[in-house]
């Protein structure tokens, strides 16, 4: 994070240069923070994720380049094991034709939000919920970048462990394990839960389950939904307190609020938006509808997060737990995909790759 600067940046889109640029009457009041990374979308406004076609890509990437968004993970949740495939492929086609090239947030790859969840399914629907199928998961294609499963399930060690030697990111959720269940798949490999505190077991004092767990292990990545609907601001400041600076990435959890669903086909998730936030009939969260920008803006102003924080939370951390080394951070060889945040924290300008694709900074 640094206050006005001359970010350069060579013609593969790399930082060579950062120079800051003294105050005067020309220079706007804006600090540039490293693009947003954000692992947990479902869809947004009237596109979901699983039914996106062909030109739905551009608009949801447009969508999020409007709350500063740079990288991305598409979300699928829980359905059928079968009705997986298709919507994986036109993920797989996305990322190599809706990326920085065509001035687009890269697709880092798919995010499987279920089907082998447990204890805590929220709005997920429990017939879909299956046992985990090792052979399944061996198989899965390549574009699954983050998988999110159950520590108390049979073979939840065996399948992290699995995930992890190909190279995908494991996360626990949706979930109600014991500490040591949840320990145990941490042990194996998992190296985040699935938005902290919502769908999951909690915080006892004789009892603690994985938000306690989370809470304390510093091998974990807690992901945060900061909309203050599925989070109170107090529980917020608590991750924030109790996580190393490296170890919070907030998520949006975003859903396409408009269509009235979430997931296609078997999944068929039907949700309205009603008290700031996406919801079923009887009233369960099933995702939110604030953006990235809001949920900075959240845990500065109302949480009194200092923005360098909010900033790591919201870039380097989802990056490095992602692997994304190019990225996150606004330094001499990283890629050069940068938000301005004007003085009230809004999006004043997005780059990727050195080139402005939204907003100005001039004031």
């Amino acid at each position: 994070m640094i206050g006005p600067s001359e970010v350069i940046s060579d013609d593969a889109g790399s930082i060579v240069a950062i120079a800051p640029i003294a105050d005067s009457p020309g220079v706007p009041d804006v600090t540039l923070v490293p693009g947003f990374v954000d692992v947990q979308v479902n869809g947004i406004d009237d596109v979901d994720v699983a039914g996106a076609r062909d030109d739905d890509w551009r608009r949801l990437g447009e969508l999020l380049l409007h709350q500063g968004v740079t990288s991305w993970c598409p979300t699928m949740v829980t359905n059928e094991l079968e009705r997986f495939a298709a919507p994986l492929a036109r993920i797989a086609d996305a990322r190599s034709r809706y990326g920085v090239s065509a001035g687009l947030p890269t697709i880092i790859g798919a995010h499987l939000e279920g089907p082998f969840l447990g204890g805590a399914p929220g709005a997920h629907p429990r017939h879909l919920i299956v046992p985990i199928d090792l052979d399944w998961l061996a198989a899965l294609d390549d574009v699954v970048r983050l998988v999110t499963l159950a520590a108390e399930v049979a073979d939840a060690a065996k399948a992290t462990r699995l995930l992890r030697d190909r190279g995908i990111v494991v996360s626990i959720g949706h979930s109600a394990p014991s500490a040591d269940d949840a320990e145990a798949v941490i042990e194996a490999g998992a190296t985040m839960v699935t938005h902290l505190f919502n769908g999951m077991s909690g915080v006892h004092h004789r009892e603690p389950g994985l938000a306690s767990v989370a809470l304390v292990d510093d091998r974990v990545t807690v992901g945060l939904i900061a909309d203050l609907v599925h989070v109170d601001r107090r529980a917020i400041q608590l991750a924030f307190r109790a996580k190393p600076v490296d170890r919070v990435a907030l998520v949006t959890d975003s859903v396409a609020w408009r269509a009235g669903a979430v997931g296609s086909s078997g999944a068929g998730i039907r949700i309205e938006r009603r008290d700031g936030a996406a919801r079923m009939a009887d009233g369960t969260l099933a995702g939110a509808t604030a953006t990235m920008d809001e949920m900075i803006r959240n845990v500065v102003h109302t949480c009194g997060i200092p923005l360098e924080r909010a900033a790591l939370a919201a870039s380097t951390n989802p990056a490095r737990l992602m692997g994304c080394t190019d990225r996150g951070e606004i330094a001499v060889g990283k890629r050069a995909d940068l938000v301005a945040l004007d003085t009230e924290l809004r999006i004043a300008g997005v780059w990727l790759a050195g080139r402005q694709v939204r907003g100005t900074t001039a004031r």
